[in-house]
């Protein structure tokens, strides 16, 4: 049987109704690959906790756990581990999202998301994404 690895993202709306996605950079597994980005749920960790924190390690921006709505989750497996995919949604954070771990950011329209290559376990995310923007 394999690993359940459970993974907070972030569907990042700017009032454009732009979402912000990120490129996974080339020293990581699936590089050049396109996010929502966020990160793994540790131990013992709230979702929205490991939501908050991976927003700061990677983007710099301060965000409460109360702007963080559930829209969906998806579900992938990858070889050994499989995935499960929780996708928020939040429209008001402080900062200026900056790329501090080497990878690229773009805003993009949700129904324009079709011409990245995003990850497999996101795909299944966008769909409710267009639907609500």
């Amino acid at each position: 049987m394999s690993d359940v690895l459970f993974v907070a993202a972030c569907a990042l709306v700017d009032p454009d109704g732009r979402v912000l996605i990120s490129r996974r950079p080339d020293d990581k597994p699936m590089a050049g690959q396109w996010e929502f980005p966020g990160g793994k749920v540790e131990a013992n960790e709230a979702p929205e906790t490991a939501l908050v924190r991976e927003l700061d390690e990677e983007l710099g921006l301060d965000i409460s756990a109360s702007c963080l709505a559930p829209l969906a989750f998806a579900s992938h497996r990858y070889n050994e581990v499989h995935v499960v995919v929780l996708l928020y949604v939040c429209r008001r954070w402080q900062g200026i999202a900056m790329a501090r771990e080497g990878q690229t950011l773009k805003w993009e329209r949700p129904g324009d998301l079709a011409k990245y290559q995003m990850l497999p376990a996101d795909l299944p995310l966008i769909p409710t994404l267009i639907d609500l923007l």
